[in-house]
């Protein structure tokens, strides 16, 4: 096991890229932040809450565009995962419960609390997501419904930024999206050199033919979990 410093790419949207630069700081590392993605709330965007008992968040991006758009903070919350529980706490939701997985984990965390549920259980979102909450839910018999809230879009990097990949060691990828934008990066600017790791296998899938050093997934769709590759 490496614990040579490494340089490492943080390309998650912020502010998420931020606390996953901290943390890799903290290992012993440089963190070099340039997002592939940036988070925009939708103009349109309008939150319903009538009938609704509890809050479904698969990213913490999701509860930032939610807290963007109502002061409401009375309903319970059930989060995807450690990360987005916490950017819940802090938008000042106080009944929060996290999965700690992937969307089928969330889903399956609602249903075993199916007989604690009031109302619908609305799942506040991306235009693009990455498993269908709602769905699963209503097959399941749980009243269930979607805000679309924000949207993620590809970031553009300066030439500065793109003069400094050749010299970095490994990239932190944490969504398909980014993956998408990534696999698309190195088709015109190839880094063999680098090494990619990604959140979960699903993230992993679109740069399954990119040229780099190596490609890793995470065993649990976790950061925590995510990290601990670093010096694998």
């Amino acid at each position: 096991m490496s614990k040579t410093p490494q340089r490492i790419w943080i390309t998650r949207a912020q502010p998420g890229a931020a606390a996953t630069a901290a943390r890799v700081r903290e290992m012993g590392h440089e963190a070099f932040v340039a997002p592939l993605l940036e988070m925009r709330t939708l103009p349109d965007a309008v939150i319903d809450l009538e009938g609704v008992g509890s809050l479904a968040f698969t990213s913490s991006n999701g509860v930032r565009a939610f807290a963007e758009l109502t002061t409401d903070r009375s309903l319970r919350v059930f989060a995807v995962g450690q990360a987005t529980a916490q950017a819940a706490k802090a938008a000042g939701f106080k009944r929060v419960l996290s999965a700690d997985g992937d969307v089928a984990a969330l889903a399956e965390g609602i249903a075993v609390r199916r007989a604690e549920l009031t109302g619908a259980v609305l799942h506040a979102g991306a235009a693009e997501l990455a498993g269908d909450l709602a769905g699963v839910l209503a097959r399941n018999g749980i009243e269930a419904r979607q805000a679309v809230l924000y949207d993620t879009v590809a970031a553009t990097l300066d030439e500065e930024t793109l003069a400094a990949l050749p010299g970095l060691d490994t990239a932190l990828v944490h969504s398909p999206k980014a993956a998408q934008v990534l696999a698309a990066l190195l088709r015109a600017q190839p880094l063999p050199q680098l090494r990619v790791l990604c959140l979960s296998k699903a993230v992993m899938k679109p740069l399954a033919r990119a040229k780099v050093a190596a490609r890793v997934f995470s065993p649990f769709p976790l950061e925590a979990a995510l990290l601990n590759l670093i010096d694998r």
